[in-house]
């Protein structure tokens, strides 16, 4: 079970808190249902997060696509977070429907492929089309980034250290990706499973492998729960119903995100309770924008599953508050760079 699991009982250092990472995939509304037309109503329901966060002293990466880059009332929220420097926007994109769009895009955009699926040509574009929209919208040079539906390469890491992207959170360690969702299945995937869950700086012919680029991996903060027999036939039974998918998940996870769930309400204090893995100083927790609405998703479908929402987030903020420092994500990134100057120089007067 997963209160049992080691790395649940591993407690922070005394020394450097621990990080507290908020990351929030910032898109249009309840993109599960794949709508014909993408809305952004959830950005007036943005505000009330980011001040209950100002209020426990954390600072969310509001990690952010075409569709709310291009709402007017998101640009205000988010210019306002910016100029009071409160929270960081970075950069989500969906390559389906990012410009410039593609004859790549007329083929195949209705099945939402992932930016790594396209031509080479068509990476840059995109990339460098939603870069510049967002530097134009902001005024703040982008530093950080997530994938789309969590698919990231070699080719895809290199063009973020092109344009200037210093830190990367689209690794999710332990989990393979084969697109089995939003009924679509794709016999490609992304294959996480052997992948660090600490920082670590990205060799650039290896995403696999620590290296020595200027680009940052911040993996997302996923523990392996029970993974006995018992429990694989458990979930295995659980894809032929959600209920059983459901009851599954809450007796036995096999993997424990950081992420508010309805049905993991119980296991996220033990998360921030326990600390980061074995390896690693920060948790990091990951949502969507539109999962802040009522009915913006099928994990929150009514004001009264939002305001339980709220209730886990405040008794979560309050355990953090304290035991973890708040930063963004290009906050870390530069600790990171400091913390390895600081040993540099003490190398060489040690040497000296």
């Amino acid at each position: 079970m997963i209160n049992n699991h080691p790395q649940f009982d591993r407690t922070p250092d005394s020394g450097q808190r621990p990080a507290l990472l908020i990351t929030i995939d910032t898109e249009g509304d309840d993109l599960w249902s794949n709508p014909t037309t993408i809305t952004t109503r959830n950005a007036e329901y943005l505000p009330r997060f980011q001040a209950l966060c100002e209020r426990y002293g954390f600072r969310p990466t509001w990690l952010t696509n075409w569709e709310m880059v291009e709402c007017p009332i998101y640009q205000q929220f988010a210019s306002d977070l910016l100029a009071r420097n409160t929270g960081e926007v970075g950069m989500h994109l969906h390559a389906w429907n990012n410009p410039p769009l593609t004859a790549f895009d007329d083929q195949h955009a209705q099945r939402q492929p992932c930016l790594i699926e396209y031509p080479a040509n068509d990476m840059r574009d995109k990339v460098a089309r939603m870069t510049d929209r967002l530097e134009e919208i902001f005024q703040v040079k982008m530093r950080s980034h997530r994938a789309g539906r969590w698919g990231f390469d070699e080719a895809y890491a290199q063009l973020l250290v092109d344009f200037g992207y210093q830190v990367d959170c689209s690794v999710t360690p332990g989990v393979r990706w084969n697109y089995a969702y939003v009924g679509k299945y794709q016999e490609t995937g992304v294959d996480y499973r052997e992948f660090p869950s600490h920082a670590y700086w990205i060799d650039l012919k290896d995403i696999q492998r620590p290296g020595n680029s200027p680009l940052l991996e911040l993996p997302m903060t996923i523990v392996r729960g029970d993974q006995t027999f018992w429990t694989r036939c458990m979930h295995q039974l659980g894809r032929s119903s959600r209920l059983l998918n459901r009851v599954a998940n809450r007796i036995a996870p096999q993997d424990v995100w950081f992420r508010p769930f309805r049905n993991n309400r119980h296991l996220l204090p033990k998360l921030v309770e326990a600390g980061p893995v074995e390896g690693c100083d920060y948790l990091e927790m990951a949502f969507h924008s539109s999962e802040l609405m009522p009915g913006g998703s099928p994990s929150f479908p009514n004001e009264r599953s939002i305001e339980q929402l709220y209730e886990r987030f405040e008794a979560l903020f309050a355990a953090a508050q304290g035991r973890y420092v708040g930063l963004t994500l290009t906050e870390y990134h530069d600790r990171m760079v400091s913390d390895r100057l600081a040993m540099s120089s003490s190398t060489t007067a040690q040497e000296a």
